[in-house]
């Protein structure tokens, strides 16, 4: 007896997860498929009191809107792309970049989050790659909705139009 579509989807997906390939793009409504609810962390036991990253030694700070330090760790946000602050390639990066950090910085000191590893667990710049969850709920996603970051798709986007 065959099983319906989504159920073969689903069964694959769930292998997938589990030998750390990542879920498997389906089409769905959310932007960023969360891992798998036995996955998830059941309380949110991270947090800290984020700034601005400076010059000087880098613990718990935000570098931009899709990267920061937490507790000597460097990371990335694994399903989000934001602005560039560093190099912007126009005037409306720059602007959008610094809001995107902002909100971040708001969204980390807003209480306790997880960081929940999906896929590789480090990129090629040995950057922690971490998706950011709040009782369920990714804030990379939160920054997407508000506009200030785009859906991963594997490179930097174009943020000058």
């Amino acid at each position: 007896m065959k099983r319906p579509p989504a159920r073969r989807a689903t069964a694959l997906s769930a292998i997938l997860v589990l030998l750390g390939a990542g879920p498997l793009a389906l089409a769905s409504p959310t932007p960023f498929a969360m891992p798998p609810e036995a996955a998830m962390p059941r309380v949110d036991e991270e947090a800290g009191h984020f700034a601005a990253c400076g010059s000087d030694r880098r613990v718990t700070c935000v570098v931009d809107g899709d990267t920061f330090w937490y507790q000597g760790t460097k990371i990335r946000i694994a399903d989000i792309n934001a602005p560039e602050v560093s190099h912007p390639g126009c005037a409306e990066e720059a602007d959008l970049g610094a809001k995107a950090t902002e909100r971040l910085t708001q969204l980390l000191n807003a209480g306790h989050f997880s960081l929940v590893t999906q896929g590789r667990p480090v990129d090629r710049y040995g950057r922690a790659l971490r998706v950011v969850v709040r009782k369920g709920q990714s804030l990379g996603a939160r920054l997407e909705a508000e506009g200030l970051a785009e859906h991963w798709q594997g490179r930097r986007g174009n943020w000058c139009r």
